[in-house]
């Protein structure tokens, strides 16, 4: 509970699912996800992931339309 809330998921190994893994606290966080297994998965990797949810409009739950 005292934690923040999650803003980025990054699932390694290839699976494009969140598999009920804290299902609340994602759903309004961004989701990345790469082929790469956990132990292949390198610091040029998590900047790449932090440089591609930096580039998303996040609109956190509007419709983005003259809000």
């Amino acid at each position: 509970a005292a934690l923040p809330e999650v803003d980025l998921m990054i699932r390694t190994g290839g699976d494009t699912r969140i598999s009920n893994f804290l299902l609340w606290q994602l759903s309004d966080a961004e989701l990345w996800f790469t082929d790469k297994s956990w132990p292949e998965f390198s610091k040029q990797d998590f900047i790449g992931a932090i440089a591609d949810f930096a580039s998303r409009q996040r609109r956190f739950g509007g419709l983005g339309v003259n809000e």
